[in-house]
């Protein structure tokens, strides 16, 4: 498994995509549409294989009888980190290894991109929804056509009480990601053109 994108979630598309552009002071791209979940998102490259999404109820969807992704059904408050989401090669096995409480697996298209991700019935995930999401993409990756705009992740700090268990279920062996015992948070940190930025 290996970090795939960062989730910034947002009472409206337009707060999140203004709060994330002041920060980091770069444009988003349009994203789409995803009408099982009944959301609407906008994206930014952090590299060639790694992305960040600002996600939020989109107001002209119809409800989707289901609960929401990103536990958006109960967000409010102002745009943050909601969740990160790991890349795994087999998301069956990765299901069967963490447990039920991961999700089931949830086949999903967005005009040529196709994926598999793992999403709770409540739409809360573990540890207090600190526990990533994971996905397994069946082709094309959404980071390689995002426009660079020279932004990159340096750190993503993963705090919970029970970081040091998360990180046994969750180790990426990537120093990017941070495991801190703490209150129940995400904070990510990047490099911008115009210097280094803090999002939480």
């Amino acid at each position: 498994m290996k970090l795939d994108h960062i989730a910034i979630v947002a009472s409206t598309l337009e707060a999140g995509v203004s709060w994330v552009e002041q920060a980091l002071g770069v444009p988003l791209q349009p994203g789409g549409q995803h009408a099982l979940f009944g959301t609407h998102n906008m994206l930014l490259s952090l590299g060639p294989d790694v992305y960040l999404e600002v996600i939020a109820v989109d107001p002209a969807a119809p409800p989707p009888g289901r609960a929401r992704w990103f536990d958006l059904d109960r967000f409010t408050g102002t745009p943050r980190i909601g969740n990160w989401i790991v890349n795994t090669e087999d998301i069956s096995s990765d299901v069967a290894r963490l447990g039920e409480q991961i999700g089931r697996t949830v086949l999903l298209a967005r005009a040529d991109l196709r994926w598999t991700m793992a999403v709770p019935d409540s739409g809360v995930l573990p540890f207090d929804n600190i526990h990533p999401a994971l996905i397994e993409w069946g082709g094309r990756h959404p980071a390689p056509t995002l426009i660079d705009q020279g932004v990159r992740l340096r750190a993503l700090h993963v705090s919970h009480p029970q970081a040091q268990g998360l990180q046994a279920l969750i180790d990426l062996g990537d120093d990017c990601v941070v495991y801190e015992t703490g209150a129940p948070g995400l904070r990510a940190v990047f490099d911008t053109p115009s210097g280094r930025c803090t999002l939480g």
